[in-house]
């Protein structure tokens, strides 16, 4: 090329000098012949000729440069493969004008862009080529594994989503479903040997030494746009070592309803109360409270149901909840329970199918809460638990529960503290006892049990929280019956707890209890000592307020 350019310039030099030769010739001197003037013409002509088919070359070679530059933008070179624009561009005529190179912004070119000749119709994917280099992001958003014209890498992966892409579980990114386990265990000494008659919540510890009640596996996430879904699985380990496993909740509710409505469906902890619709590892203190444990169960109220609750258009939060469940097995403790070995209450129970709407439990509720200021705010709420028991062909069980939950937290609160919480719950139980397991023992009976446990939290610095908390169940003496469960009973408890972070808890708790003596139970005092750990791994969602 450098050779072209060279042998172009000669011959315009020589074409000038032609010229002015022949305007210096124009009239022949003495000297000069006609012959000579005529062979001078011819050359002057044959040089002209030559410039012209130069020129014409040039032209030629401009234009199959300007298409070898556009194929080089459009194709990665190979190696080993010079480069055409790596020579020098020659330098045109003052009458000839090189067009602009085609980069460009402009959607219109991009989009009608004509494929250069001798390039690929298809890139690596067989996906069509021979769009222009652009900036426009709608054009350089490329394929998956594409080859980037530029640079022959692949392009660089974008933040865009894609239905074909793998859903994300936990961390990172958009999380579709949360996976979390909670392992919770507390070293327990106490000065009863029968510690499992003592705590009445089947998460609370049972032995002396060390205690695995509650490890959850837990699950949450957005089914689709309509749905959310949750579950918890817990393992828990008994006296001697072996594992148990129950499904604890595995449920889906709607996510947009019109009018406030929501609905809920699956294997859920019924919405009675503060503690019950709650787990054990977000509860205040190791163990249950006594009038839980008793009136609503050991595993508390929980079964296969479904739910409506309706959030009133009122200024302040106003909440009515309805559902119905099975109410069958242990977890419906108070309804149709078999018992053990088919003896609840010292009643031979009949273990039947529901027969209708009125062997469900139905289970009301009512709560309302109130910003009493910026720092302060209190929530009431009233429940009920109604439906038929195993003990009577037409045995019914009635519960109802008041609520009542405050708590302060400083204008200056970092992470939460300081803080001062305060919670009680009364319960009431009408329960209809059929006849004995035999005719030594005909007699049917209707309890009348009540109880209540008050509890004051103070988070007196970040990340440490001091508490105290009083219970108290009644339980209606039987006459019939030796029943350790119908002891009435009292308790005192305070604990301390450290949260290290979120994700971990060490907790010291002490109980003294007071057993009131019965017809057939003698009074005694027990003393109790629990060092609860616990800690979470994955993201574990939000429990309710």
């Amino acid at each position: 090329m450098t050779k072209f350019l060279f042998k172009t310039h000669i011959a315009m030099l020589v074409v000038v000098a032609s010229h002015q030769s022949l305007a210096q010739t124009a009239t022949p001197t003495a000297s000069a012949t006609a012959s000579d003037v005529a062979a001078l013409r011819q050359q002057v002509e044959a040089l002209t000729e030559t410039v012209k088919a130069l020129q014409q070359q040039m032209k030629d070679q401009q234009a199959a440069l300007e298409k070898a530059n556009i194929a080089g933008n459009q194709l990665p070179q190979s190696e080993g493969t010079p480069s055409v624009t790596s020579e020098p561009v020659p330098t045109p005529l003052p009458s000839t004008s090189i067009p602009q190179a085609f980069p460009t912004t402009d959607s219109s070119v991009v989009a009608n862009a004509p494929t250069a000749p001798g390039t690929p119709a298809v890139n690596a994917n067989g996906t069509a080529t021979g769009q222009f280099p652009t900036t426009d992001e709608s054009v350089v958003t490329a394929p998956a594994g594409a080859i980037s014209s530029t640079t022959g890498a692949p392009p660089t992966e974008t933040s865009t989503s894609s239905l074909t892409q793998p859903i994300t579980i936990a961390g990172g990114g958009k999380n579709y479903m949360n996976i979390s386990f909670d392992g919770m265990f507390a070293l327990a000494g106490s000065s009863a040997r029968d510690l499992s008659h003592i705590e009445v919540g089947d998460h609370d510890p049972q032995q002396r030494g060390f205690n695995a009640r509650n490890i959850e596996l837990a699950f949450d996430g957005a089914v689709d746009p309509y749905f959310e879904g949750f579950a918890n699985i817990v393992f828990k380990l008994d006296n001697d070592n072996g594992t148990e496993v129950e499904v604890e909740e595995a449920f889906m509710q709607t996510t947009n309803l019109p009018f406030g409505l929501q609905l809920k469906g699956g294997q859920f902890f019924a919405a009675f109360g503060r503690i019950n619709p709650t787990h054990p590892h977000t509860w205040d203190f190791a163990d249950d409270p006594l009038v839980h444990g008793r009136l609503l169960g050991p595993d508390g109220l929980r079964g296969v149901g479904a739910q409506i609750s309706w959030t009133l258009p009122t200024p302040w939060y106003s909440q009515l909840i309805m559902a119905s469940q099975n109410g069958r097995g242990s977890t419906g403790f108070s309804f149709r329970n078999p018992g053990d070995n088919g003896i609840f209450f010292d009643r031979q129970t009949t273990d039947r199918e529901a027969r209708g709407l009125q062997d469900f439990v139905w289970i009301p509720r009512w709560e309302n809460s109130i910003d009493l200021s910026p720092t302060q705010v209190v929530l009431a709420g009233v429940s009920g638990a109604f439906g038929s028991n195993e003990t009577g062909a037409n045995s019914r069980t009635q519960i109802y529960g008041g609520d009542l939950f405050y708590k302060w937290k400083s204008a200056r609160a970092e992470g939460g503290f300081p803080f001062v919480k305060w919670q009680t719950e009364v319960m009431y139980r009408r329960f209809e006892a059929g006849r004995g397991v035999d005719e030594s023992f005909p007699v049917a009976e209707t309890f009348h049990d009540w109880g209540l446990y008050s509890q004051v939290l103070w988070g007196f610095r970040k990340g440490w929280v001091a508490g105290v908390r009083g219970d108290y169940l009644q339980m209606q003496d039987s006459r019939f019956t030796d029943d350790p469960d119908r002891q009435s009973r009292s308790r005192i408890s305070a604990n301390l707890s450290w949260y290290p972070t979120e994700f971990s808890k060490l907790r010291l708790q002490y109980n003294h209890d007071f057993l009131e003596s019965n017809f057939f139970l003698a009074d005694r005092e027990v003393d109790s000592v629990f060092l609860q750990f616990e800690f979470i791994l994955g993201a574990h969602g939000a429990h309710k307020f």
